[in-house]
């Protein structure tokens, strides 16, 4: 099972891990990322391109699902604007044993950092920037490709 959400929603982490512990796994691994107060940022804004960025999450799960024969991949992700301390993203892979659940779910969250096409705009106070991509996260994403 593949599930795919872009939504302006709140995540709610019961609910999505209810749909993948149904599936009668051994192993669940999750990632659920925070809008972070880095320096003070006081707000993040996420856009999307509707239609692109759902079909690269798709296939980013697509991908884990067979590479680590899955039972369950699960990617939601929110846009909108966000405060600190607000969920921006959950990861959870599913699969009959850990190991393929963690390496599932790393391999997911990096992929999504560089090839899923949304743009984020930090503001703090008066000032408001696009946050530009970060050379760790095309390294993290590169590692799957060796």
């Amino acid at each position: 099972m593949i599930r795919v959400l872009v939504s302006r929603a709140p995540i709610d982490l019961a609910e999505e891990m209810a749909r993948v512990e149904g599936q009668d796994v051994g192993a669940v691994a999750s990632f659920c990322g925070l809008v972070r107060a880095d320096d003070g940022v006081d707000s993040l804004e996420l856009e999307h391109y509707p239609g692109a960025t759902e079909a690269a999450l798709e296939r980013i799960a697509r991908e884990a699902v067979n590479r680590w024969s899955l039972q369950a991949a699960t990617i939601v992700h929110r846009v909108g604007p966000m405060r600190p301390g607000e969920r921006i993203v959950l990861v959870l892979a599913a699969a009959p044993h850990r190991r393929d659940a963690l390496d599932a779910c790393a391999y997911l969250i990096d992929r999504l950092k560089t090839d899923a096409p949304f743009w984020k705009r930090e503001t703090r106070g008066h000032d408001s920037r696009w946050v530009e991509a970060r050379e760790s996260d095309t390294a993290a994403a590169e590692r799957w490709t060796a």
